[in-house]
């Protein structure tokens, strides 16, 4: 669940050792000479310690099977602590370097863990159900380690963050710090809140991990390279779990069940959520994540449950997608992990000057005191004509668009697992026939948006299956547009007012840019397609379009939590 560092893993391990390799591994010279580097691109801390690497250790599990890990040994008389770190990519390049030596030579044991069914781990990978037995009888066999220093943390990101929640439903009692990076708690759907299933990021991802272990090398590049491609080929086909197993071939047997099960609240998804996990632990954790990351919404919730139960938490969002956390967010990262990680394993005091610490587009980096932060109201009423005013429309009204299944409307950026999410210019969506515009007039002052806005739409349509999606972007002097913030919501009622809560920002309009309000029936293949016959996503193969029609009027409206200048950081 990782997009691009899961694909970064996979092409420098494809095969795990068969039989443990205990040996430890030494080179003070080029590896010293390699994490000095690395610590100076990063702009961490100089290191502290020479790293022996043991590996391959089988950790056994309550059922017989074991599981490979890596142990990352600082050479020091007293160890800062220990780091446990579990996932399902492998423990080579990219996360050998940062998760195991980058804090192994700060002083840190680290023990990093291939997951069930994963790199020469034993058992069969099902996504996300073993994790909490396994993490506790890794644990388990942690205590035993001659070398454990009595207490340990967590770190990592996306997957590794989930097993993090997977040890937090049930915190040990060694257990003493975690920094979650896009960290999932909640893969119940896989939805998060919409209504409608991440076609592109699970189908991709399920294609990725069923096939990064395969031998021959040059065809697992040339089939990552071409991954979205073939991804985008696969949602358009129906029915849909046929195409998709035409895609996964033999690997990946969770996915149809997915699609099979399409309400969230269904006990099969029991094992796929850690909700209990925000409800218990009262463990240290600070999380971090991107404004264009998918889990964003979801990192945001457990920041709110944590400080409402006074649980020692901190936040902060960068301008990241889920593939920069480990590019051009690792030195931001790796930072603050060091930090959290001293105080709270250690004795160190916190160079954190505050509980939240934002990225606001167009200001820089941003200290709060909590989430989100008081803000007025701004309210831009739709037009007609496509306009975005102050004042509510003297007239009423309505502007209509039709959603064709069979031509939907493309996904262009958002938060997206793939490289091909983020910030994109959507120009051309804006254009499509499919697409309703209202675009206000330069902006005098700069505007400050921090916080989630909110669409509310008086709305009607002609086929009760339909779904909406809807954009806040950002339109230059030039009329180029780009992605701010997105909602969408599916099984839209068909007629009377709806409410769409939209992603999580802190962006400055500057003055004499536009804010424009995009409205559409879906963004293919990030949601997966409403066929508009209620007809199964998984077997259906009918069509029927849908025809909205937006009323304009005061109800019909983008309110925006908005100033001139950003919030106050007292």
């Amino acid at each position: 669940m990782i997009g691009e560092q899961a694909r970064l893993g996979s092409l420098s391990q494809m095969s795990a050792p068969t039989d443990a390799e205990t040996t430890p591994s030494t080179r003070p010279g080029l590896a010293s000479a390699a994490r000095r580097a690395l610590g100076a691109l990063l702009g961490v801390p100089s290191p502290t310690a020479e790293v022996a690497v043991h590996r391959g250790l089988r950790v056994p599990m309550r059922d017989g099977v074991d599981l490979i890990a890596d142990h990352y040994e600082p050479q020091l008389a007293t160890p800062a602590g220990t780091l446990l770190v579990r996932g399902p990519y492998g423990r080579s390049f990219p996360f050998a370097a940062l998760f195991g030596s980058v804090y192994a030579a700060r002083g840190y044991h680290v023990l990093v863990q291939s997951v069930r069914g994963t790199f020469g781990s034993g058992g069969e990978f099902s996504p996300m159900v073993h994790e909490i037995p396994d993490g506790a009888d890794t644990v388990a066999w942690l205590r035993e380690q001659t070398w454990f220093t009595g207490t340990f943390g967590t770190v990592g990101l996306s997957y590794l963050g989930f097993t993090q929640w997977a040890l937090l439903s049930d915190p040990p009692p060694e257990m003493k710090a975690a920094v979650i990076t896009v960290g999932p708690h909640d893969v119940s759907g896989p939805r998060w809140g919409t209504g409608s299933f991440g076609l592109n990021d699970f189908l991709g991802w399920s294609d990725l991990v069923a096939h990064q272990e395969d031998p021959n090398r040059l065809l697992t590049l040339l089939r990552q390279a071409r991954a979205q491609r073939r991804v985008t080929r696969a949602s358009y086909g129906l029915p849909l779990g046929e195409s998709s197993r035409a895609l996964l071939g033999d690997g990946a047997l969770w996915f149809e069940s997915w699609l099979e099960h399409p309400d969230a609240d269904d006990e099969f998804w029991t094992r796929l959520h850690l909700r209990e996990a925000l409800e218990r632990t009262d463990i240290p954790v600070l999380l971090l994540s991107g404004w264009q990351d998918l889990f964003l919404e979801q990192t945001l919730t457990q920041f709110a449950r944590l400080r409402d139960r006074d649980v020692p938490v901190g936040l902060t969002v960068g301008p990241w997608t889920h593939g920069h956390m480990m590019t051009k967010a690792a030195p931001t990262v790796i930072r603050e992990t060091l930090d959290w990680l001293g105080t709270h394993l250690g004795d160190q005091p916190s160079r954190r000057p505050s509980p939240v610490r934002v990225h606001v587009g167009g200001q820089g980096w941003l200290e709060l005191a909590d989430w989100p932060p008081p803000m007025p109201e701004q309210v831009l009423y739709l037009q007609p004509g496509g306009a975005l005013a102050a004042a509510a429309p003297a007239r009423g009204g309505g502007e209509v668009f039709v959603y064709n299944p069979a031509d939907p409307t493309p996904t262009v950026g958002g938060r997206l697992l793939s490289p091909v999410g983020g910030y994109r210019d959507d120009t051309e969506l804006a254009r499509r026939a499919d697409v309703l515009t209202f675009t206000s007039t330069p902006l005098p002052t700069d505007l400050c948006v921090v916080g989630a806005p909110v669409v509310e739409l008086s709305h009607s349509c002609t086929n009760p299956n339909n779904d909406l999606f809807v954009r806040v972007s950002q339109v230059d002097a030039q009329g180029r547009s780009r992605n701010i913030s997105d909602g969408y919501l599916a099984s839209a009622p068909d007629t009377g007012t709806v409410r769409l809560e939209l992603d999580a920002v802190a962006h400055t309009f500057p003055a004499g840019s536009r804010i424009r309000v995009l409205i559409a029936g879906g963004s293919h293949p990030r949601f997966v397609r409403n066929l508009g016959t209620g007809e199964s996503v998984a077997t259906g193969t009918a069509l029927a379009t849908a025809r909205h029609t937006v009323h304009l009027g005061g109800e019909t409206r983008l309110v925006l939590p908005a100033d001139t200048r950003p919030p106050s950081t007292d």
